[in-house]
């Protein structure tokens, strides 16, 4: 029998390295936690926003802080939508620098899927959404609702399904959204900033200087990095720009390799501290701020017949799956990429459709968006929840159907016949 010519094809969504299986692994756990307890959140706002409305908008507005010199006297909700997504993205941010010397995207090569599956996840629900709204009485200034991705509600949503996501998908699944993060913090920071104020904005960005400076001197000690770090929020929420870029500039000025003997780098040992706080307090509550909307029969309809919420529906449930499917299988054929033989491409699919399951950053544009006009932000707030719910739903369907490989998949990887804490697959791989 002829020998088969050899492929120059590489493999896509092959066995991850051993160290960066830990790493996601680990990183997951904590986010599946915090999925969950997001779930609840948003599902107590709800109740709450229903059943006890008076109580819930005084909740809301109950204003507290100080007035001077940097108006921080702030209501909760908008505490939770400007302080608490601050460490959100500082996480995010610290993701995405690891992500750039360790992770997925240290290569181009590796990073040209994800970060191509990520763009074309924002571009085409964002366009889908454009035109919707394009006509009489849309609202076009939506645009970006649509476009983010939820990592932690979409892993809340796989642990209640009991899904067995192999680590590869899993993986892929976390650098889209990390991307898709990045994304995110930059039309934040280009579409809905205003009024700059550039006399607070010099004086954040020489607080982040200082801040990376100390870093790289390696200075330690919180009591000098937890008031720095407030000042850098506070001068960048003055100047206008959204306060959240602070976070992710923080958390990309962090060193994310190792040096000399170190086991762990300063970021991925400050991302170890932070991320429960971030998936496990921050989020939920800005969910529990953020997802109060009144719920009924007319405003249901609304949904599905005015341009707004329209647009948003479609936008995350056919704009995110077809613009990160179709994103990722162009680009695996023009780089010659060959899928994992142990997976199919309907995975990807049923991947993509989790990916449309947007919810923190959708809730924080649906505010920015709609800034003069409540009862729209309200709207495209519901339109958010069951456009994340419909995407949760087909794509339980689609993990369903697969759940049982998948959980093969998972043993096959987990496996540790002699006991010595390393998986069998990665012994037999040479």
């Amino acid at each position: 029998m002829a020998t088969p010519p050899p492929t120059d094809r590489r493999q896509f969504l092959g066995l991850l390295p051993l160290p960066e299986r830990r790493f996601i692994t680990d990183a997951l756990r904590t986010e599946t936690v915090g999925g969950v307890l997001l779930l609840i959140a948003a599902v107590v706002a709800l109740v709450w926003a229903n059943v006890w409305p008076h109580s819930y908008e005084t909740v809301s507005e109950f204003t507290v802080g100080p007035s001077g010199p940097l108006h921080l006297d702030l209501p909760l909700e908008a505490w939770a939508q400007d302080g608490l997504l601050a460490i959100f993205f500082f996480v995010a941010g610290i993701e995405l620098k690891r992500e750039f010397v360790a992770g997925e995207l240290r290569t181009p090569s590796a990073a040209l899927l994800p970060v191509v599956a990520a763009v074309c996840g924002v571009a085409l629900p964002a366009a889908l959404d454009a035109l919707i709204n394009s006509g009489a009485g849309g609202h076009p200034e939506g645009w970006a609702i649509p476009t983010a991705t939820d990592i932690a509600f979409a892993l809340g949503v796989l642990a209640v399904v009991g899904s067995h996501l192999p680590s590869a998908l899993r993986a892929f699944l976390l650098t889209l959204a990390v991307v898709d993060d990045l994304i995110a913090i930059l039309i934040i920071a280009v579409f809905y900033s205003s009024g700059i104020k550039f006399w607070a904005l010099g004086l954040s960005l020489a607080g982040l200087v200082l801040f990376w400076f100390l870093n790289r001197r390696g200075v330690h000690g919180w009591y000098l990095y937890l008031p720095l770090a407030f000042a850098i929020w506070a001068l960048m929420h003055e100047s206008g720009v959204h306060a959240t870029v602070a976070g992710v500039a923080m958390g990309l000025m962090l060193r994310c390799h190792t040096e000399g003997d170190e086991k762990q780098s300063p970021g991925e040992h400050i991302e170890h501290l932070v991320r429960p706080i971030s998936a496990g307090v921050a989020v939920p509550l800005f969910a529990l701020f953020a997802a109060g909307v009144t719920i009924s029969g007319p405003a249901l309809g609304e949904v599905f017949t005015q341009a707004v919420p329209l647009g948003i529906v479609v936008g995350l449930l056919a704009g995110k799956t077809v613009g990160i499917f179709g994103g990722t299988w162009l680009a695996a054929r023009f780089t010659r990429a060959e899928l994992n033989p142990q997976l199919k491409w309907a995975d990807l699919f049923a991947v993509a459709t989790v990916a449309g399951i947007g919810f923190t950053v959708s809730l924080l544009i649906s505010e920015l968006a709609f800034p003069e006009d409540p009862a729209l932000a309200d709207k495209a707030k519901a339109a958010v929840l069951v456009g994340s719910v419909l995407c949760a739903l087909v794509a339980t369907v689609l993990l369903k159907l697969r759940n049982r490989h998948y959980r093969q998949l998972c043993e096959d990887e987990d496996r540790d016949s002699d006991g010595d804490g390393i998986p069998d697959v990665y012994q037999q791989v040479r």
